[in-house]
Order: C-alpha cells, then structure tokens, then sequence
C-alpha cells in the first residue's frame, strides 16, 4: 500500500498526488487522450493513459482504471470526487482485486447513494429529515397521492445522482404530477434510475455541511460545519467555515447527529453529511456524500488537519490519534471555485487555452489549482479549474483577503468566472452573513449584463504589459473587465495564438 493511484484528474488529482508523495508513497496518475499534457500527469510519479476523451471511455471505464493498477503495482486506489468516486461496484472490485478503496465500504456507498434508502436510515438513527414521502411505488398516482399530506411548496428529487437533475420546485399540488414524469424522464436518462420522492421544499434554508472522519476501529468524530449555501444550478461555488447562522449550541447538536448518520450506516474514512438549516432553527438531513469534499480545504484550514492525509492513514489501518474533544476551529475559511465559464451568459461553458495565467499568493492564501499558462481547457469535462481559499484570523479578514485575492487571479484566454466570484464575496449581504440558497438569484440575477466595462483593448494592453513586466494588472479591476481575448476582432485570439 505504498503506491497509490489516483482514478480522477484535474486539482483533485493533484492534490491527492501531492499528499500521497508528502507521506512518502508512490504516485499513479491515469489520463484520457486529452489529458496528457494535464497537470496531474506530470506530478505523479507514473502515468497511464486510460481511452478516449470522453469520460465512458477513460475515467469512467473501471476496467482500464484497474488494469493500470495491476499494471503499476499500485495497492490502493483513491477516486477522487466525481466519476467513479461514489460507485459502490469500484470499491467492490477493487476489493476483489486486493487494492485498497480509500474510501467506505461498498455497502455504505451503495446505502448512502439511494436518497430514499439513506432517509429511512437516517429517521431510524434519530436524525431529522425533511417530511416526504416513502417513493416505494413509483407511479405518478401513488407518489401525487402520498404527498397530499405534505404542505406545499414541494421539491421533487431523484433517488440517486446529484447536482440538481432530477429536481423539480412545485408550488402547489396541482403541478405535482407534471414535475414528477419530468424528473423521473431526466433521473432516468442521467443517472440510470428514474426513481424518485417528493419531500417538503424549505424556502431560504442555508446549505450546512459535516465533515466527518471515522477509523476501522468505528471511532468517528466531525470536524465541525461548512456553509455551502451560494449555488448555481444547485452546485456550490461559494463555502466557508464557520457559519455565521450555526452557534455553539446548534453546532454540537447537527455534529452529534452527523456522526450518528455515519455510525448507522458502518461508515470508514472521510465522508460529509449535509444538512438543511431552516429559517427557525430546526434543521434536516439532506444527504451523505461519501468521498472527498470539494470544498475539504476550508475544513484543513480551520482544523489543521490534512484530510488526504488521515484519508490514507485510515485506509492502512491507522487509528484516529485525537478525539471530539482536542478538536477546536482556529479562525475563519473561505473557498471560491474558479471555473472556466461565463457568469454573464447564463455560466456558459468557456473552452480554449490559457494564454496568460497569474495566480495570487501571501499570507492565508492557497490555491489548489489543475492548470498551467499554456494549459487547454477540454470541452469534456466539468469546467472547474482551481480552488482559491484564503484564512484569517475572523470572517472579515477572511473577507477582504478573498477579495484582494480574486483582484489579483488573473487567467486570460478563456472567460473565468473571477469577477462574478468577486463581486458575490464583495456583495454587502455577504458581508453580513445573509447567505441563503436564493443568494444568486435575489442579488445577481442579470450579473454583468448591463455592468460598465473596460474596454478590452485596454484590459488586453494591461496583460501584455504584464507579461512584458511593465505594468501592473492589478491597476485594472476584474470586476470592471471581461476577458478580452475573444472580443478584439480581427485580432481573433479566442481561437488561440
């Protein structure tokens, strides 16, 4: 177990590669053809291409992924997120293969990915969930009948899968049976299975999380909350810890129940369990995500603790050397994910290569980061980039470091997300704390759209003079900027140089 393969690309895989060698293990990186410049194959130790560009062919193919394991020795196997980092039928062949899933057992990652099955367990342990229904009869008369008792508005969620498919908002019950064949249309065509359950919508709730450790001795502890409210199209962008809607009181209660959901279902390894906080207080179990967070790196930060570390001491049979008691947050963390996408028109997808990269660093400044200046942005894959994360001593030093750092992200070639980052953080309901689920469509709903701008001749002449080492960039405002490489016209740089 002293070589690790990383199934997976991306930051995620070079931040898994980096802490592995820290401990002093052997590295595997396995790529699609696309990838093989990427950064994650030029930090392992080795690498294997594993298929095509398209994901069915390389990271969603287990039988390349396996085979490069034999292939390099690898014992263990981390997945990453996304992909295969929640499929129960990988960590159970990888079991079969005798290479260790870092990771939980297949039995809790099968469990705990049917919503419905991860419900009933988590109302038989004592944790709260959001009334809803059983779904044990898949008809759309059963499920509008079951639901009648439910007091609307009412959500519509798939039974497996994530990131909002499958998920329907309905105000009343007359809708109901119309956003049910839809999601059940869209649950199965995504995901496999067209499962689903209705349960209470909760408006304004904010999105708090529970990053959990267990060992193989069955002690588990959580590392305190993570409020991941700020979304687009239900997926985070925005997270940091502490909360400020999650007191002392309120904090011990949703860890207690965080670590009961984890101990019903046997759980190992790290995990986060997700809660919704309603407005008065009371909150709800939503789902375990059983893998490596996202947004982990604010948790690091506040905790001092390396999660990718204990993530493969626990998976070589290490036991957890702290308890609940020693831990403690020190300060505060905010994450923003930089995605290559374009806020203003609805967060379109931007491809291309990165012509121009400046990073910002300092104190309380990290950045988990996949790409390089010169680096090709692939149209096949989630357009996440890197992770910007900054601490302080308390939320508003937090604040205004995350502010200047995103003034100084510079990526030019492709439409960053940074600004819309930059004004969200910089938004005065942020600084007060405001920060429920409708955050981005109650605050930005037309962003950039009718926004002053730079004219991008002059944001283009800034970045040369940059790269000349004349000016500096930071003089011109990314939140006043869009990118301008592919708006200068006959120069016709959005296609590359």
């Amino acid at each position: 177990m002293r070589k690790l393969l990383v199934a997976n690309r991306g930051e995620i895989a070079v931040r898994i590669l980096r802490g592995a060698r820290e401990m002093g293990w052997g590295t595997v990186a396995v790529y699609s053809e696309a990838d093989s410049s990427s950064l994650h194959v030029q930090v392992a130790d080795e690498a294997v291409c594993i298929g095509a560009p398209e994901p069915a062919a390389s990271y969603l193919n287990m039988d390349a992924i396996l085979q490069a394991a034999k292939e390099t020795g690898a014992g263990a196997l981390h997945p990453g997120y996304g992909f295969l980092a929640e499929n129960a039928q990988l960590a159970s062949r990888c079991l079969d293969a005798g290479i260790t899933f870092v990771g939980p057992s297949p039995s809790a990652i099968s469990t705990m990915g049917n919503k419905v099955a991860a419900r009933d367990i988590m109302g038989r342990a004592g944790v709260p969930i959001v009334p809803g229904t059983q779904g044990k009869d898949q008809s759309v008369a059963a499920l509008v009948a079951e639901a009648q008792s439910i007091k609307p508005p009412l959500l519509v969620k798939a039974a497996g899968g994530g990131g909002g498919k499958g998920m329907r908002v309905v105000k009343d019950h007359a809708g109901l049976a119309a956003a049910i064949r839809e999601a059940q249309q869209e649950s199965g065509s995504a995901f496999g299975d067209s499962t689903v359950y209705v349960e209470k919508f909760l408006e304004e709730p904010r999105h708090i999380e529970f990053q959990i450790l267990a060992d193989q001795a069955g002690k588990t502890v959580h590392l305190f909350e993570r409020e991941c409210s700020i979304q687009r199209r239900h997926q985070k962008i925005i997270e940091e810890t502490p909360s400020t809607a999650v007191s002392p009181q309120l904090r011990a209660r949703m860890g207690e129940a965080a670590v009961a959901a984890a101990k019903a279902v046997g759980y190992i390894n790290a995990g986060t369990v997700e809660f919704l906080l309603d407005r008065d207080g009371s909150f709800y179990f939503l789902e375990m995500n059983t893998r490596l967070q996202v947004e982990h790196p604010v948790t690091e930060l506040i905790a001092g603790l390396d999660l990718v570390h204990w993530q493969l001491r626990i998976a070589n049979g290490e036991g957890l050397s702290f308890d609940q008691k020693d831990l403690v947050q020190k300060g505060h963390s905010i994450e923003a994910r930089i995605y290559a996408e374009d806020p203003a028109h609805g967060f379109r997808p931007s491809m291309g290569k990165i012509l121009l990269l400046r990073e910002p660093d300092g104190p309380g400044i990290r950045v988990d980061s996949g790409i390089y200046e010169g680096y090709e942005v692939s149209p096949y894959y989630d357009p996440i980039l890197a992770k910007l994360i900054v601490w302080g001593e308390n939320r508003e030093t937090a604040s205004r470091r995350i502010i200047q750092a995103l003034d100084q992200y510079i990526i030019l070639g492709i439409r960053p997300n940074i600004p819309f980052l930059r004004d969200v953080v910089a938004h005065p309901a942020f600084a007060a704390g405001e920060t429920t689920t409708d955050f981005l469509p109650l605050h930005f709903p037309d962003w950039g759209r009718e926004a002053k701008k730079t004219p991008p001749e002059a944001f283009l002449a800034a970045a040369l003079g940059e790269a000349l080492g004349r000016v500096n960039i930071g003089s011109l405002s990314a939140t006043e900027a869009p990118n301008p490489w592919d708006t200068v016209g006959s120069w016709e740089i959005g296609s590359g140089l």
